[in-house]
């Protein structure tokens, strides 16, 4: 790899000065960690991925079971595409159909299926037993708190 020397030095000056960068690989490394062990868990235990189980638990959340394809990949945060090729999946395993808008025609729904839903409902216990062993017991209810109001300025737009 080629290094500017007159960019480098700025750089490692920054990351080696400045304390704010610490709770941010911190912040990085614990999300990376969590994700990676509850993806695992999800997969042995329930042979879901955690994305599957995200647009699962987002399309029960709404309104009649479904959302618009735009909105669901907001709430996923991935492109576009990347939510067409999951739920184009989600649609050949029967978990999740697409519905046309009958507004818009060009428009569509993604809308969970009963199989969806009861597939949905078998996984969530490990899902939450996960996220408790492995992120909310580890931490006090004072420390959950705080994180919640420290993020929740970066959350907001």
């Amino acid at each position: 790899m080629i290094v500017n020397p007159q960019t480098a030095a700025p750089l490692a000056s920054m990351t080696r000065h400045d304390p704010r960068l610490g709770a941010w690989r911190a912040f990085l490394h614990a999300h990376a960690r969590v994700i990676r062990t509850l993806e695992r868990e999800l997969q042995d235990e329930e042979r879901l991925a955690l994305t599957d189980y995200d647009v699962l638990v987002q399309l029960a959340s709404a309104d009649d079971r479904r959302l618009r394809m735009s909105e669901l990949a907001d709430g996923l945060l991935l492109s576009r595409s990347g939510a067409t090729r999951l739920v184009d999946r989600l649609v050949a395993e029967g978990l999740v159909e697409r519905v046309m808008c009958d507004t818009d025609r060009r428009g569509q729904w993604a809308s969970l299926t009963d199989a969806g839903l009861q597939r949905l409902r078998r996984a969530t216990p490990a899902h939450l037993r996960g996220v408790a062993e492995h992120f909310l017991d580890r931490l006090s209810a004072d420390d959950i708190a705080a994180l919640e109001r420290m993020l929740r300025p970066i959350t907001e737009d």
